[in-house]
């Protein structure tokens, strides 16, 4: 599988932290030219320094159609196209639904829906050139599976991401374009870490495994769905959680029949 990636274009929004860091590192080891994107293309630049393989950063705002037109067409000129879109750009600030604001909503949707949105479209023009032409939304178990206090806009967005998918496979599957989705559970980032020991170790409670996921979990993830063998699969979701959406309650893991 990994040879397949040999030499592709990959383009991953919001690919300077966290799970899109994690993602770049997984193809770069995997032979693909790597193009990070980042609102600060600085960011990006340091990370795909620190990456290696020919990976390249660059200056991308998800929330503006314009930015992702003007690096995908960065992308693909230094690159050779595109083969590979993942789009895992995202944020997640945790706001009471009573107290929530229409601009806490518009900015969550923005980034995370439209987003998507835009990335995808940009990056279709040079995806339908490409004969293994992939695109990889990273959502989430919250909001599609699972709900978490503070979350409802972000877990709207998640969902919608799904929505999205379905129907773009459908009309890109003209173009032999494939369209999936991983949706990660709890990953250990610093957007995990920021949240603190107790949750961190709350979360690894409630997980069959026992432990929080890594950034490169996804990253395999999306490396199978990017492959020349998953080829024949689209518009499917894989969740990587550790088991975390299937006991029932907290009973379920105490082992005991």
């Amino acid at each position: 599988m990994r040879q397949s990636l040999t030499g592709r274009s990959v383009v991953i929004t919001g690919g300077s932290k966290g799970i899109g860091k994690g993602i770049a590192e997984v193809f770069a080891l995997a032979g693909a030219r790597v193009t990070i994107l980042a609102r600060h293309g600085e960011e990006a630049e340091a990370v795909a320094r620190q990456i290696g393989h020919a990976a390249m950063g660059l200056a991308g705002d998800v929330t503006s159609l314009d930015s992702m037109e003007i690096a995908m067409r960065q992308a693909a000129a230094r690159h050779g196209g595109i083969d590979v879109l993942c789009a895992n750009a995202g944020i997640f600030p945790q706001t009471a639904l009573e107290q929530m604001t229409p601009d806490d909503w518009d900015h969550v949707m923005n980034t995370n829906l439209k987003g998507t949105f835009h990335a995808v479209k940009a990056a279709v023009p040079f995806l339908k050139n490409s004969d293994q032409a992939r695109i990889i939304l990273i959502s989430s178990i919250t909001g599609p599976v699972t709900g978490f206090p503070g979350w409802t806009h972000y877990g709207a967005s998640k969902a919608g991401q799904l929505g999205f998918m379905r129907t773009a496979a459908i009309e890109f599957a003209a173009y032999g374009i494939t369209v999936n989705a991983v949706l990660p559970g709890n990953i250990l980032t610093e957007g995990m870490i920021g949240m603190g020991a107790a949750y961190q170790n709350t979360m690894a409670a409630s997980i069959p495994l026992r432990k929080l996921g890594r950034a490169e979990d996804i990253g395999f993830a999306a490396l199978y769905f990017a492959s020349r063998e998953a080829g024949y699969v689209t518009g499917q979701t894989l969740i990587v959680d550790g088991g975390q959406v299937l006991p029932e309650s907290l009973e379920a893991l105490k082992g005991e029949v």
